[in-house]
């Protein structure tokens, strides 16, 4: 069956956002006295669920409640950077190179994210915008791939999703799509490239493996 959807990670795929999300980290640690991280270290370690990757560097269990506070001051600390974030470079030249259909899925706020991809100037590239519905993130993707697909009533098989991820590798998984993973983002390439996925240095790269799929 031939993949002609493509769907699109967010953070640290489209947007190069890599640096804003550690200096944010940091201010979360920070504020229950926790260590900083630097980017090699955030991409050697992150994964979600989010509150598993905290609790890692903090050296301690973090539980629910914790973790709303600290995702909390995370996304507030992210806001007043986020102005100042540009698409990743090669992003709009990737966007118009697949033939198929394209969709965005994001694990950000879906109030936020919808205007976010009229600023950056992406409107009418995607047949389907969603992001997180909930006040706290840092869940899993799969679930939210699926319903994704079913809202599109496009199949698993018929797809491709690119992103910067294991996870996003795990929710392709789930639904039966291909899965392309990109190194400019959130995880070392050394991590993704273990995983035996295919693995694209720049989203132009990207896209042509995905139509390989």
């Amino acid at each position: 069956m031939t993949r002609t959807h493509l769907v699109w990670d967010w953070n640290g795929t489209l947007l190069d956002d890599l640096s804003l999300v550690v200096s944010a980290t940091n201010h979360a640690f920070a504020a229950v006295g926790g260590r900083e991280v630097d980017s090699d270290e955030h991409r050697a370690r992150f994964r979600r669920p989010v509150a598993e990757f905290y609790a890692e560097i903090l050296g301690r269990a973090v539980g629910d409640e914790e973790f709303g506070r600290l995702d909390k001051i995370f996304h507030d600390a992210y806001r007043l950077g986020l102005t100042s974030m540009t698409l990743a470079a090669d992003a709009t030249q990737a966007l118009t190179s697949w033939p198929g259909s394209q969709s965005l899925l994001s694990m950000w706020f879906h109030s936020e994210l919808v205007p976010a991809v009229e600023t950056y100037g992406l409107n009418g590239i995607f047949t389907r915008v969603d992001g997180l519905r909930t006040e706290v993130g840092g869940h899993l993707k799969a679930g939210h791939l699926a319903a994704h697909l079913a809202e599109l009533a496009v199949p698993g098989a018929r797809t491709v999703l690119i992103g910067d991820s294991l996870d996003d590798a795990a929710a392709a998984d789930s639904v039966g799509a291909g899965i392309v993973l990109y190194t400019g983002g959130f995880t070392h390439p050394d991590r993704l490239r273990a995983s035996g996925r295919p693995v694209a240095d720049t989203l132009v790269e990207a896209v042509k493996i995905a139509e390989s799929l």
